[in-house]
C-alpha cells in the first residue's frame, strides 16, 4: 500500500498515512462513493455505452444504488442484460464487512467492520424522534485525546469516500429502508464522531458527504449532519464553505494547562484560536448553533469555575452555541473517573444560568462499548508500553 505524508496543515501533517486502500483482490471497481460523473466516465473507459448515452447511463445505476440499495446488476431491470452483465464484470456495488455486531440493552447497535483487511467501528443510536448513525472517517485516529479508547489507537489510514458512504448504505440495509424515503426513516442523522479526526481526512469527508446529502442520492439535509472536530483550526472555514453541515467541537476544557493535557492538539490551536474560528465558521447562527462537546472528568475539568469561564468565553467570542455535557464513559486502563452526578448537574445548572443551554448527555451503548469515546476494534491488544509509545510519535509530529 503506497504511503505519502498527509497534505492537509495541522498537527498531524508529518505523520505519514497510507492514503488509499490496495486493489480489490478481483480486480473490480466499487461504484459505490463514486460521483455520477466519475461513473459515466468508468461506462465509457469500459466500452459500456457510447458517449451519448454515458450520463443517462450513469444516472439509471446512480438511481438504483441509491434510491433502491440495489447492490447486484441483475437486479437493475432498466438496463440492457449485456449492460448488467458488462457491469457485472468490471465493477461492484460495495459493502463493509461485518465482522461483528452488537446490540446494547438500550436499544444501541455497533458493527465493527473491515474494508481491505483493517478494522474500524460505526454505532447507530435510536431515539423516540431520531435515529443517528455515528460514522467514522479513519481506521484508528491521527489524534491522541488523552480520556478517548479511540485516541490510543495508531493512524492506519484515511477511510475512502467509498467506506464512508458504505457506512451509511449498510445501516441502510441492516434497517431495512430501502427503497429511499424522505420520510419515516429510522435514520434521520448522520454525527461524523466516529474512528478518527474528520478535518484530517476532508477530502474524503466532503465527497462522501456530497452524496449523503445528494437530492438524488441519499437525500439527507445537511442540517441532519453534524462534522465534529477535536479543533482542526486551517481546516475549519473550508469545512463551512465545502461541505455546509453542522459544526461540533470537542472542547473538554477552558484552560490551557488542562486542555494541553486532554486534547494534546491545544498545543498547536490553543482555545483562543479555536474560539475564533468557531465564531468564523459559515453559515452558524441561532438557528444552527455550534455544539460544544464536554466530557466530564471529575476534579479534572467539572469545576464550578470551570462552567463560569465556559459562559464567559462564549459570550466573549459572541458564539451561537450549545454545550452537550457528556458524563465519561470507561474504559481499561484509563486514568480517569467519572464526574459524580450532582456535579455534572451543577455545571449545567451555572451554564444555564449564563443562558447558555447545556443538556446532559445520557449515556448509551455502554455495556457494549459503543459510547462516546469508547470506540475501537476489540481485535487489538496493546500493552501501557505501546499506548505511550504511540502517543508520544503522534505529539513528536506536531
Amino acid at each position: 500500500m503506497p504511503t505519502e505524508l498527509m497534505s492537509i496543515p495541522g498537527a498531524a501533517e508529518a505523520v505519514p498515512v497510507p492514503r488509499d486502500t490496495p486493489a480489490r483482490a478481483d480486480g473490480l471497481t466499487d461504484l459505490v462513493g463514486l460521483p455520477r460523473a466519475a461513473i459515466a466516465d468508468l461506462l465509457l473507459e469500459a466500452g459500456l455505452a457510447e458517449p451519448k448515452q454515458a450520463k443517462m447511463r450513469a444516472k439509471q445505476i446512480w438511481g438504483w444504488i441509491y434510491n433502491r440499495g440495489a447492490t447486484d446488476f441483475a437486479h437493475m431491470s432498466d438496463l440492457s442484460k449485456p449492460l448488467r452483465e458488462g457491469l457485472a464484470h468490471h465493477f461492484v456495488v460495495g459493502r463493509p464487512e461485518v465482522v461483528e455486531a452488537h446490540v446494547s440493552t438500550d436499544g444501541t447497535r455497533k458493527w465493527l467492520l473491515r474494508s481491505a483487511g483493517e478494522e474500524y467501528e460505526m454505532v447507530f443510536i435510536p431515539d423516540a424522534d431520531r435515529g443517528t448513525l455515528c460514522v467514522s472517517s479513519q481506521v484508528g485516529c491521527t489524534l491522541n485525546c488523552r480520556f478517548c479508547f479511540t485516541g490510543t489507537m495508531k493512524l492506519v489510514r484515511n477511510l475512502t469516500p467509498s467506506e464512508i458512504v458504505g457506512q451509511v448504505m449498510l445501516a441502510r440495509d441492516s434497517l431495512g429502508e430501502w427503497p429511499s424515503q424522505p420520510d419515516g426513516r429510522l435514520l434521520t442523522n448522520i454525527v461524523m464522531m466516529g474512528m478518527g479526526e474528520p478535518l484530517y481526512n476532508f477530502e474524503h469527508v466532503r465527497d462522501a458527504l456530497k452524496i449523503v446529502m445528494d437530492g438524488d442520492g441519499l437525500a439527507l439535509s445537511k442540517r441532519r449532519i453534524t462534522l465534529s472536530t477535536s479543533g482542526v483550526v486551517p481546516m475549519m472555514a473550508r469545512a463551512g464553505e465545502e461541505i455546509g453541515v453542522n459544526l461540533a467541537v470537542s472542547l473538554h476544557a477552558v484552560t490551557k494547562d488542562v486542555r494541553d493535557e486532554i486534547v494534546p492538539l491545544n498545543r498547536k490551536y490553543g482555545i483562543e484560536e479555536l474560539l475564533q474560528a468557531c465564531a468564523d465558521y459559515p453559515g452558524a447562527n441561532n438557528a444552527r448553533r455550534i455544539t460544544f462537546e464536554y466530557v466530564m472528568l471529575k476534579d479534572k475539568n467539572d469545576r464550578d469555575e470551570d462552567a463560569h469561564e465556559l459562559v464567559r468565553l462564549i459570550k466573549k467570542y459572541r458564539l451561537p452555541a450549545k454545550v452537550n455535557l457528556i458524563p465519561w464513559n470507561p474504559w481499561p486502563g484509563a486514568p480517569f473517573e467519572t464526574s459524580d452526578e450532582r456535579q455534572v448537574q451543577r455545571f449545567s445548572d451555572i451554564v444555564y444560568q449564563g443562558g447558555i443551554s447545556a443538556p446532559i448527555r445520557r449515556p448509551r451503548g455502554r455495556d457494549i462499548m459503543a459510547a462516546c469515546g469508547q470506540l475501537k476494534s476489540s481485535s487489538e491488544k496493546i500493552s501501557r508500553a505501546e499506548l505511550d509509545r504511540r502517543a508520544a510519535e503522534k505529539e513528536a509530529a506536531w
